[in-house]
């Protein structure tokens, strides 16, 4: 139809995926199924295929450029009909390979093969850090250029998104594909050119917030029966020309633990200016309101659940305190929770943790990449009670206009698949979520890494102090030496204390990101002491210098036990890539938050013993306690993405007469 641009058609007259999941004795069958797919010998079978791709290589080693571009052309068309067989996979296959050696240099292994048709059909591949996973994206986005409806590669930031894109342009250009990546200062004319691309490289955060966007420019036209009425009946439908997206037909997930698993607690929500600016000092009252009342007393903190409840001491007292106050501070329910959420900013919410204080602004890190995300805001006045405990200008309350979860939003993707170095944690998730089976695919090189048991203390006092003692025993090696620390406020502690000690070293945190290309560039020279929060991780690869392989190639040291038990991995990931030799350690101490909140019993016996003691704790017995910590964390964990998961339902259920649940 005229005025229908066909891949909006074809966007509009797509039904979106069901995103209500199995319940009762369906969710039952369902798990047993995904419990049987995953007991099926996936692996092998996708390594014999790759070998039989690579074995494709002699046809194609000596043809001119020209004949290689010919044969590539062919393949194509027969993706873009729809044509296209298993066998024209593994030829296609083997075309990028060639394609890749002859653009980049670069010509995949076997095992990077196999990833590339784990994740074609449909999977998460799991590859060990350092592996080639952006080069293995290329094969099956590749595939998915050719169907002609577009493919999303997700990293897991902007600057990767921008790196990658530009990394391996030469490969799709080759294949006779464009490609393009999604900025956060795009202008939407911009963005409706990059997504018009074959293959568009971008965030989660983008690729979904543009969705909702182009959710509230729809307004009332749901679907392709309303805009083709629209068109009939107005002579127009001006709201399918303004829209960036052409559809999620295809996403390649690097990350796809971070993505989907991690980020999930999270609705992505598009906000505006709030109605009620009254608000603003409510919020700075609630404040200091809040610092008027005193624990146990007036409230109890649950620190596993991040929750403070008021106690009935408490309720009479914050009456009696807001008495001389008007406004909403009338409503005993309003009145509470405004304190609250006052009381929850100053117990759970740490300056140089949570969030870091830039141009008088509050920023957010997040806590699983310890990035800055300056476009981020708490919801439900929780931004606001941090601004005020922070004694900075308040801002406007936002209004939600649109919602999604990422959970909620990737199912609606005809065709998901990713990657990941740490995905086995998560694998029966995977599956109940998204069904999306996992695949573990081994390395290219023995793995070489030496993981050495952690060494508890009983307090951060003597944690810290071993872990210098650790770092200036190594750094006499010449070995390079990778610190990780969970927080910003702990790099620069740790910092300080190696100073003391005259040991020179870097600094990477959310604070320093400038620096983040130069510091890790040098990491991996002899001598090099790098201190770093999480930043350090995902989508880096740190470089053994000369004669440091020798030495025993990079040390990594973990300050402290994440709840997740994949972070940790991908810190120790950072060592030992490709067949490098190195080690990993992490030091634990009693105080750590990770003990103190999911196994504060077990954790207080040992405190009683132990006391103030400097010396080194760690006996059997005393290191159960991280994997029993960690189970519980990642049970928490997964109840709170379920609570998600239950509002989406909720929302579908009882608000299903407004439309779509967005």
């Amino acid at each position: 139809m005229a005025g229908i641009p066909s891949t909006t058609w074809r966007m509009l007259s797509h039904p979106s995926t069901d995103a209500a999941l199995p319940r009762g004795l369906d969710a039952l069958w369902d798990r047993a199924v995904g419990m049987a797919g995953r007991l099926i010998p996936n692996q092998g079978r996708l390594l014999r295929q790759a070998e039989w791709i690579i074995g494709l290589e002699k046809r194609y080693l000596h043809l001119p450029d020209r004949k290689l571009q010919a044969i590539i052309s062919r393949t194509h068309d027969r993706f873009r009909l729809g044509r296209d067989t298993d066998k024209d996979r593994d030829i296609a296959f083997a075309l990028v390979r060639e394609a890749a050696s002859r653009q980049l240099g670069m010509r995949p292994y076997p095992v990077q093969v196999a990833g590339a048709l784990a994740i074609d059909a449909g999977s998460i591949a799991e590859m060990a850090t350092g592996e080639g996973k952006t080069l293995v994206a290329t094969m099956p986005a590749i595939l998915a250029g050719w169907r002609g409806r577009g493919c999303h590669v997700l990293t897991a930031n902007d600057y990767l998104a921008s790196r990658d894109a530009e990394l391996m342009t030469p490969v799709y250009n080759f294949c006779g594909l464009d490609v393009k990546s999604i900025q956060p200062d795009m202008d939407p004319a911009a963005r409706r050119l990059a997504y018009g691309a074959h293959i568009t490289y971008c965030t989660s955060k983008e690729v979904a917030a543009d969705f909702l966007r182009d959710q509230l420019v729809m307004g009332p036209l749901h679907g392709l029966p309303s805009a083709i009425l629209e068109k009939i009946v107005g002579g127009t439908a001006r709201q399918t020309e303004r829209l960036v997206q052409r559809g999620l037909a295809c996403a390649v997930i690097d990350e796809a633990d971070s993505v989907l698993i991690d980020e999930a607690v999270t609705p992505l929500i598009i906000s505006g200016q709030g109605p009620n600016p009254e608000y603003i000092d409510a919020y700075a009252q609630a404040s200091h309101l809040a610092g008027k009342l005193t624990p146990l007393n007036d409230y109890r903190i649950d620190s596993r659940y991040r929750e403070i409840n008021l106690t009935a001491d408490g309720k009479q007292r914050l009456a009696d305190l807001a008495a001389p106050l008007k406004g909403p501070w009338s409503g005993d329910r309003r009145r509470e929770e405004l304190v609250t959420q006052a009381l929850v900013a100053r117990e759970f919410f740490i300056r140089d943790r949570q969030y870091v204080i830039d141009e008088e602004k509050v920023v957010i890190v997040d806590e699983s990449t310890g990035r800055l995300m300056p476009d981020r805001t708490w919801r439900e006045g929780l931004h606001q009670s941090i601004e005020a405990k922070e004694g900075l200008d308040i801002t406007l309350p936002k209004a939600t206009f649109a919602r999604v979860s990422f959970q909620r939003f990737f199912r609606l993707y005809q065709k998901l698949s990713g990657m990941t170095g740490t995905g086995a944690e998560a694998q029966a998730e995977f599956w109940q979520i998204y069904h999306l089976p996992m695949v573990v695919i081994p390395t290219n090189r023995p793995n070489m890494r030496k993981v050495m048991p952690d060494r508890m203390y009983a307090n951060w006092d003597a944690k810290w102090t071993g872990v210098v003692d650790e770092v200036r025993r190594v750094s006499k090696t010449g070995r390079p030496i990778l610190v990780g620390t969970r927080s910003v406020r702990a790099s620069e502690h740790l910092s300080g204390l190696l100073a003391a000690k005259g040991l020179k070293h870097q600094v990477l945190n959310a604070t320093r990101h400038s620096e983040e290309a130069r510091i890790i560039a040098a990491a991996g020279k002899q001598g090099c002491i790098t201190v770093a929060t999480n930043m350090a991780g995902r989508g880096t690869d740190i470089r053994l210098g000369k004669g440091v392989a020798e030495l025993g190639g990079l040390h990594v040291i973990a300050t402290e036990r994440h709840e997740s038990g994949r972070v940790d991995r991908q810190l120790f990931g950072r060592c030992s890539r490709q067949g490098d030799p190195g080690s990993a350690q992490a030091f634990v101490s009693l105080e750590d938050e990770l003990l103190q909140q999911h196994a504060p019993l077990r954790t207080k016996i040992l405190v009683h013993r132990h006391g103030q003691s400097r010396k080194e704790m760690s006996s059997k017995s005393a290191r159960r306690l991280i994997p029993a910590a960690q189970g519980r964390a990642a049970k928490e964990a997964r109840r709170l993405r379920k609570t998600v998961l239950h509002t989406d339902n909720w929302l579908d259920e009882h608000l299903g007469f407004a439309g779509k649940g967005y």
